[in-house]
């Protein structure tokens, strides 16, 4: 069941277009990575699905209700974390929680209780949270999402400040809301850790989607990768494309379909250059998002900030 339906919203502001025609549909239980690099539109995308600001056209609803028709029946069980949580530094967290919890109905102190220990803030929760560490306030923000029980969850950045061990912690309690059927939209640059966990993905770029798939689907490319050993890779250098690298003097990367790796292998032989060993792998999410954003500088530093 679609949770989520965007119909061909557009966003302008001033005479610049931020988002231009993006339909997207989030069933129950998907996990969805929605990645692209900056000035993308990504968080005009998810304020615009908040009703935080208007769409110029197109339609987005929320469990069948249209949110600019009916957007209380659209938003009330939607939780969200956009960019840094502000909360009231000095008092507690729990107090913080049971400040929100009243903007909600049927959210009592043992709902509260429960979304603490979701998160594992229970050592911490009665700390002022002037005290908490960046990670600890980002947890803070993520219990205040879940407060309502929501059936669509959308988290901008939400592993910002975490420890591996939390964000560790964060991967479990994502796949357990949406085996209970929570549909999550994450925004991240955190490509290699989305991987880990979402199972589908959407790219956008210059305010369009340009790609959304299964997780499995679109990292299955015409084009793949293949190590190549060979006796000094320094010698290939000439015949390499500029999607190539060279990785040591004995290893070189090469992005091809099966007739261009066919094609490449034969002219390093007739070149004299000696083949050990040919290994296909399959293109991570970050390199499949180089290709599909056409590798422009905003998806160069997009990927810079991941390495």
């Amino acid at each position: 069941m679609s949770i989520l339906k965007v119909e061909k919203i557009s966003k302008k502001i001033g005479k610049k277009e931020i988002l231009h025609n993006v339909s997207l549909e989030l069933n129950k239980g998907d996990i969805l990575a929605f990645i692209g690099p900056n000035g993308a539109g990504k968080t005009t995308f998810i304020k615009c699905i908040l009703g935080l600001q208007k769409i110029n056209q197109g339609k987005i609803l929320i469990n069948g209700y249209d949110i600019n028709k009916n957007f209380i029946k659209a938003i009330e069980r939607v939780g969200c974390l956009v960019e840094s949580p502000d909360h009231y530094m000095y008092l507690s967290g729990l107090d913080n929680l049971k400040i929100h919890a009243r903007m909600y109905q049927n959210v009592y102190l043992e709902d509260i209780k429960q979304v603490v220990e979701l998160v594992g803030l229970e050592d911490k929760i009665n700390d002022k949270v002037n005290t908490y560490s960046l990670g600890m306030r980002q947890r803070l923000g993520l219990a205040i999402s879940l407060l309502n029980s929501p059936d669509l969850l959308i988290l901008d950045e939400p592993t910002n400040g975490l420890d591996p061990e939390g964000i560790k912690d964060l991967r479990i309690l994502f796949k357990r809301l949406a085996k209970k059927g929570v549909g999550i939209v994450i925004s991240s640059h955190n490509l290699r850790e989305l991987e880990s966990f979402c199972s589908r993905v959407c790219i956008i770029s210059h305010g369009q989607i340009i790609e959304e798939n299964s997780i499995e689907e679109i990292k299955k490319m015409d084009e793949n990768k293949y190590i190549l050993k060979v006796d000094a890779s320094i010698q290939c250098q000439t015949y390499l494309a500029a999607s190539d690298k060279i990785i040591d003097t004995n290893h070189i990367e090469v992005i091809k379909d099966e007739e261009e790796i066919a094609q490449f292998i034969k002219l390093l032989v007739n070149k004299n250059i000696k083949i050990y060993e040919v290994k296909k792998e399959q293109m991570s999410l970050e390199e499949v998002f180089m290709r599909k954003s056409g590798g422009d500088q905003g998806a160069k530093t997009f990927a810079k900030r991941n390495n």
